[in-house]
């Protein structure tokens, strides 16, 4: 299995500084923010930062790097002012995705805020749909994830994500993200090989496999159906050892990034033992 094992890296400084930090930690690939994560709006990617950008990936070799919306945009929102921002928001960080050659921009799909399910859905199809006409020769594609579904965000049955995808005019443009403590917590128990299969069955014949283009690896401090996201280190939560090892042997997910979004202190000490620990469940063919 040659699959691409990495994780959520820093910006500070700048674009490129990630792929320092990347090959700090031994990343294969990479997920990272565009611009700062709490701000709504980013001042254009300079030609230079572009070019040390470009350099630093070839040095590296780190690839492929996905990247992580801001936490800011809410495309569910009932509110037309936040809705609105967060596509004009959405559709800044696809063209930074554009300049860099990040294929896969990874969203929440967002939170309806008491305004029902449905509801939220179908502002959440309207706004892709915007952002798709705002940039009709993008190859960026909006890849959503799923989530644990907490409070009033959507995403958390596969049957959500169907729904958004068959409602977007471009449903080709838009891939799916599996994050494994957001799946656990909503219910999908795929730690064991049955509940393995059933699970990603399940999600081909729903939404299907050939979506799946990014796989977040998180272990989940709460347990199965808790409806709650907190991240935990490998091993150390309710997805356990044996959960990882199912999804990192599976055959059919060796082209895709497998990305840690746990957490780490500056040293980022934690990103190193969690992915030695990934990679040490790796079979050998």
């Amino acid at each position: 299995m040659s699959v691409r094992l990495g994780a959520h890296m820093s910006i500070a400084g700048g674009v490129d500084k990630a792929f320092d930090r990347g090959e700090q930690v031994g990343c294969d690939a990479m997920q990272i923010f565009t611009k700062n994560s709490n701000q709504w709006y980013a001042a254009p990617l300079t030609e230079e930062t572009i070019r040390r950008y470009h350099q630093r990936q070839s040095e590296t070799g780190i690839a492929p790097v996905v990247a992580h919306s801001s936490y800011l945009l809410n495309l569910a929102s009932p509110s037309d002012e936040l809705w609105h921002k967060s596509i004009d928001s959405l559709v800044l960080e696809m063209q930074r995705c554009e300049v860099l050659d990040i294929r896969h921009l990874v969203i929440h799909p967002g939170s309806h805020m008491g305004a029902g399910e449905e509801a939220g859905i179908q502002r959440i199809i309207q706004a892709l749909n915007i952002a798709h006409a705002r940039l009709p020769d993008t190859r960026v594609k909006i890849t959503l994830e799923i989530t644990s579904g907490q409070g009033d965000h959507l995403g958390y049955r596969f049957e959500q994500i169907a729904t958004m995808i068959e409602g977007v005019e471009a449903g080709e443009r838009l891939a799916v993200c599996f994050d494994t403590c957001h799946a656990l917590s909503a219910g999908y128990d795929f730690r064991t090989p049955e509940g393995y299969a059933h699970v990603f069955r399940q999600f081909d014949e729903i939404i299907g496999l050939h979506r799946l283009a990014v796989i977040h690896l998180n272990d989940s401090l709460k347990e199965p159906g808790s409806r709650r996201d907190r991240h935990a280190h490998i091993g150390e939560g309710f997805v356990g050892l044996d959960g990882f090892r199912l999804i990192l042997n599976d055959p059919r997910f060796e082209h895709i990034p497998m990305l840690l979004e746990t957490p780490k202190s500056e040293d980022m000490h934690e990103d190193v033992e969690n992915l030695a620990r990934l990679r040490a469940l790796l079979q050998s063919p």
